[in-house]
């Protein structure tokens, strides 16, 4: 025996000894959830008829100031080896009376240095069609190359609605959900806050050329402003002490989940900071028990956000009596909506948002206990020690346990095994009647019954037709 306990040992030391020196796993633990490093921005253009209208100015109209600012905006972003820009430009192939709701086009797509190709092609344009602004939309989906590493990004600039039907606000969501790319920038050109469009991203409306021009570049430097956040948990005292809980970035618009961060502080106390999109609203999660959401985080971009959010939480510890391992489990269910978040193992504490709770404990019989979990403290629940209950009941049949209550009533605890004429049960001191008919008898008159009371930590048998 002695001799196998060594070879146990030796092989738990090899096995730990490997953990240890294993440079994978060691790695893993410095793997840090971060920005992609490239990003591709697609001009997704009006090029629809009415863009030829004058615009503030004689003979200068929205399509002669779009072009114009867009190619200097194209030529000044040369320089940025991180970046590659697509054009795509609806409405210019057919005229308005041919009405094609599938007239939009890829006319440059994704590539390093093509600056120029996207000047020359603006260049070229001359609108003339109607406005597919969601099937453009749709088909940009394919402009963006798969693979990993990038940050996908639409800027849609147009000066109509929808002509052509479809579900705009629906289309960019569905495609946000899936990754194809980022909240959508949408730069209306004098379209006096379109409200349609908002659903579908970020709407800004340009009523002048001058703030079409300063809204573009502030688009672009938003795509590339760094923004970090620093997420203080604050306990019942509110003071910045809570920490270790998972706290996650949802996209607001989508639902879906674009960062998850088990929140750190180090030893001095201080909570780290993360660096996030500034492209994408958030609603923030922290996922305490049960969990706190806050809604439509207000994060300033290109500065460092302090977020504080109140999660006072208190610890829940369940024990019973002579009894050490955890497989005892208890429901745990918040008081105020019923809803069960939680199913608690014995002789382990818990850490649940300061509130009223109800815990049910799985014992037999079951057990519920109302309690109020405090911020910072500790609450106890402590069952009496079980016993063993041995059920002899001659022949297979039916029947049911009940406890008995001080009044005299009964409560109905389980049914019993009908393919057994002997079992057994762990159940908490009390009083208890069985009741039972054998299968074989001929009617109901025949059924059985006996009451007994059990001790804590007895050993009792319970013969019900003796």
């Amino acid at each position: 025996m002695s001799i196998e306990i060594t070879r146990r040992a030796l092989f738990g030391t090899l096995i730990l000894s490997a953990l240890l020196w294993c440079p994978n796993l060691y790695g893993q633990r410095n793997i840090q959830q971060k920005l992609p490093d490239k990003t591709r921005i697609l001009f997704l253009l009006d090029a629809s008829g009415s863009m030829l209208e004058q615009w503030q100015r004689p003979n200068q109209s929205r399509w002669g100031v779009a072009k114009s600012i867009l190619t200097r905006l194209v030529d000044s972003l040369r320089q940025n080896g991180n970046l590659e820009l697509g054009l795509r430009i609806y409405g210019h192939r057919s005229p308005q009376e041919v009405k094609n709701c599938k007239d939009t086009w890829l006319e440059v797509a994704f590539r390093s240095n093509n600056h120029s190709l996207i000047i020359n092609k603006l260049d070229e344009i001359k609108p003339k069609g109607v406005t597919p602004i969601t099937y453009s939309l749709e088909q940009a989906a394919n402009d963006f190359p798969a693979g990993p590493g990038y940050r996908n990004i639409v800027i849609l600039i147009t000066d109509g609605i929808e002509s052509c039907g479809g579900d705009l606000c629906a289309t960019s969501r569905a495609l946000q959900r899936k990754g194809v790319f980022l909240r959508p920038y949408i730069i209306g050109l004098g379209l006096q806050s379109e409200k349609t469009l908002e659903c579908a991203g970020k709407y800004i409306n340009a009523d002048t050329p001058g703030k079409f021009n300063d809204i573009l570049n502030e688009a672009l430097q938003s795509s590339f402003a760094k923004t970090t956040v620093t997420v203080e948990l604050l306990d019942g005292n509110q003071r910045p002490t809570e920490s270790n809980v998972n706290v996650t970035f949802v996209n607001t618009v989508t639902g879906i989940p674009m960062y998850d961060f088990v929140h750190y502080r180090d030893r001095l106390g201080k909570a780290d900071t993360v660096q996030i999109d500034p492209v994408v609203d958030y609603d923030l999660i922290v996922n305490t028990v049960p969990a706190v959401i806050q809604r439509n985080v207000n994060i300033v971009i290109g500065k460092h956000n302090i977020i504080t959010i109140p999660v006072p939480q208190g610890n829940l510890l369940i024990e019973q009596e002579g009894r050490r391992d955890n497989n005892l489990q208890s429901i745990i269910t918040r008081k105020s909506t019923g809803e069960v978040i939680n199913t608690q193992q014995s002789n382990i504490s818990f850490r649940y948002l300061a509130g009223e709770y109800v815990v049910e404990t799985l014992t037999i019989p079951r057990r519920k206990f109302t309690i109020d979990i405090q911020a910072n403290k500790t609450k106890n629940i402590l069952l009496p020690t079980a016993g063993v209950v041995n059920f002899n009941t001659i022949a297979t049949g039916f029947g049911s346990l009940y406890e008995v209550k001080d009044d005299g009533s009964q409560e109905w605890i389980c049914n019993l095994n009908e393919m057994r004429s002997q079992f057994a049960f762990n159940m908490l001191p009390g009083n208890y009647k069985i009741v039972f008919r054998v299968k074989q008898t001929s009617a109901s008159k025949y059924t059985g019954f006996k009451k007994f009371t059990l001790r804590p930590g007895q050993t009792l048998s319970v013969n019900v037709f003796n």
